[in-house]
C-alpha cells in the first residue's frame, strides 16, 4: 500500500524551529520529486519546498527561503523539512507530496500525505 506519512508538528514559540519528516511506504522515495505544502485556515494550499527526484535540488517559496531546509535520506525513505526562525503566519496544516516527474508548485502530485500541523504562537 502506498502512503506518505507526515510527523514532526506541533506548538512552538516564534523564532523556534520544528524540523517535520515525511516517511513512505510502498514505494521508493528517492525515484520521486517531494513537495511540501502548507495550508493556513480560509486560505488555498500553497508549495513551500520540493526537491528533485533527478539531482537533488531544492526550491523554495519566497516566504521561506533561507528559513527552511529540505532534506533526503534514502536510507530511511524519508524527507525532512527543517524549519527555522518561525514566525505566527507560518501555522498552518503541512502536508507532503509525491510526484514521479519533477518538482512544481501546481497541486497534481501523485501521492498526497494526511497533513500535520504547525502552529507558532506565544
Amino acid at each position: 500500500q502506498v502512503q506518505l506519512v507526515e510527523s514532526g508538528g506541533g506548538l512552538v514559540q516564534p523564532g523556534g524551529s520544528l524540523r517535520l519528516s515525511c516517511a513512505a511506504s510502498g514505494f521508493t522515495l528517492d525515484y520521486y520529486a517531494i513537495g511540501w505544502f502548507r495550508q493556513a485556515p480560509g486560505k488555498e494550499r500553497e508549495g513551500v519546498s520540493c526537491i528533485s527526484r533527478s539531482d537533488g535540488s531544492t526550491y523554495y517559496a519566497d516566504s521561506v527561503r533561507g528559513r527552511f531546509t529540505i532534506s533526503r535520506d534514502n536510507a530511511k525513505n524519508t524527507v525532512y523539512l527543517q524549519m527555522n526562525s518561525l514566525k505566527p503566519e507560518d501555522t498552518a496544516v503541512y502536508y507532503c507530496a509525491a510526484d514521479s516527474r519533477k518538482c512544481s508548485w501546481y497541486l497534481g502530485y501523485d501521492y498526497w500525505g494526511q497533513g500535520t500541523q504547525v502552529t507558532v504562537s506565544s
